[in-house]
């Protein structure tokens, strides 16, 4: 399920059909099986009601979900940066030659970090992956240079800085495989599927033939997609871009 919801686009499209097939169904249903009567029609209307605000509601919180995630992850990139930022200004008190082997190796380390926000394959990430794990070794390795070299508050700066970028880069992690919950989406999807069932079990006159009847799967499969690419931090159109990480590249003349 993890998997089927990571592609908005492809679950845009299983949705489409599927419910689209859940309409078809509730009007097969009620051809074949059972006809509402007209003392049914009115109690039926406030359970067709009841399940349409539920879906609403679902929607909403699942949104709401996905937007305050996102949300997260954008303040994390900024975040990350600025501890980037930071600790390059704080590798001058390292001293030669040590302050311009961090600087450096900072500057590589804010390319792979963009590189990371950018990618979309699997095995590109994974590659970048081994590589900034590879990068913080050094850069924590020169941190240790510099405690032991000079065991002093300022010495403790350069280190707690350095810690600060190694510890922002787990917390975007942490925020990048935080997902809605897979309960969520069950719940949403078998409630789409339910409530365009009932549409098509009520449905009467020219919206039993007409185009209007395909309303209520399209802008559910749209609404499910849409929240689906928010929430899906690589392999979505709506992503988080490391503007700030960017920018903070280009202010180091990189």
């Amino acid at each position: 399920m993890a998997g089927f919801v990571a592609h908005p686009a492809f679950l845009f499209v299983v949705l489409l059909v599927g419910f689209i097939a859940a309409v078809a169904l509730g009007g097969f249903v009620r051809r074949r099986i059972r006809e509402l009567s007209a003392e049914e029609r009115e109690d039926f209307n406030v359970v067709q009601t009841a399940t349409l605000t539920l879906l609403a509601l679902l929607i909403g919180f699942c949104l709401s979900m996905a937007v305050g995630r996102y949300d997260t992850r954008k303040t994390l990139e900024e975040a990350e940066a600025n501890a980037i930022g930071t600790e390059y200004a704080r590798a001058d008190l390292a001293g030669a030659p040590v302050d311009s082997r961090i600087k450096s190796l900072l500057i590589d380390y804010a390319r792979l970090r963009a590189a990371y926000y950018r990618a979309s394959d699997r095995a590109r990430m994974t590659q970048i992956g081994m590589e900034t794990a590879a990068l913080q070794t050094r850069l924590w390795d020169l941190a240790k240079q510099v405690a032991k070299a000079q065991p002093t508050p300022i010495g403790g700066i350069v280190v707690t800085g350095m810690n600060d970028v190694l510890n922002s880069q787990d917390y975007s992690e942490a925020a990048r495989i935080n997902h809605i919950p897979l309960g969520a989406w069950f719940l949403l999807i078998a409630i789409g599927g339910f409530a365009c069932v009932v549409q098509g079990y009520g449905a009467r006159g020219a919206l039993r033939k007409g185009w209007l009847i395909t309303i209520l799967p399209v802008t559910v499969s749209l609404s499910v997609a849409l929240i689906a690419d928010i929430d899906s931090p690589q392999s979505g159109i709506i992503r988080v871009q490391p503007q700030n990480l960017s920018r903070l590249l280009l202010s180091l003349g990189a």
